[in-house]
């Protein structure tokens, strides 16, 4: 079980099989919010959905492939972060990250990202860390970039959104950058 404080009202734990529910609540309420940038979206048509990806994180947690976490502020589940496409070999994996609408604009999905990316390369012992997004969200490039991430490239038509192929924005984080950053 992971568990990462962030500040007294947030705090980043694993899903449990009880939040499945209140997770797919969630999504479905900002359906049309988070579809812009996410694939998933509309894979997520019921409560079981939700429940699936839960227990597939945990699964991914136990073979240390990756996991994923609920933001909880005051222990109302409020979005996720998460690691995925965890490279032992090379120590680099991915973070994702998304959050309800209302709580956008407050810096909740920048603090979230420090504690996690603070637990990836201090206590995971990872090497790199990589954002991707499409170019349209410039939400996702200013977290990145404030969390002093760096382009890498783009992978021109590289991602599947609703149909149509989006070019992928990648950029990463060092451990020697974050260290010597500190966030």
């Amino acid at each position: 079980m992971i568990t990462l404080p962030v500040n007294d009202e947030i705090q980043l734990r694993n899903f449990v099989v009880e939040d499945a529910q209140q997770l797919f609540a969630l999504v479905n309420e900002n359906r049309a919010h988070l579809r812009r940038w996410f694939a998933w979206v509309d894979e997520t048509r019921q409560p079981k959905h939700s429940l699936d990806f839960i227990e597939q994180s945990l699964n991914w947690l136990q073979a240390q492939e990756g996991f994923a976490l609920a933001i909880l502020y005051n222990n109302q589940i409020i979005g996720s972060v998460g690691m995925m496409h965890w490279n032992h070999q090379l120590q680099r994996a991915q973070v994702g990250y998304w959050l309800v609408k209302e709580f956008e604009g407050k810096g909740i999905v920048n603090k979230c990202l420090v504690s996690l990316l603070n637990y990836i390369f201090e206590q995971l012992a990872m090497n790199k860390v990589e954002i991707h997004f499409i170019p349209a969200n410039t939400r996702s490039a200013a977290v990145a970039s404030r969390l002093g991430a760096k382009t890498e490239g783009i992978l021109r038509e590289s991602y599947l959104l609703h149909g149509k192929l989006e070019d992928l924005v990648i950029t990463g984080i060092l451990k020697s950058e974050w260290l010597n950053k500190k966030v």
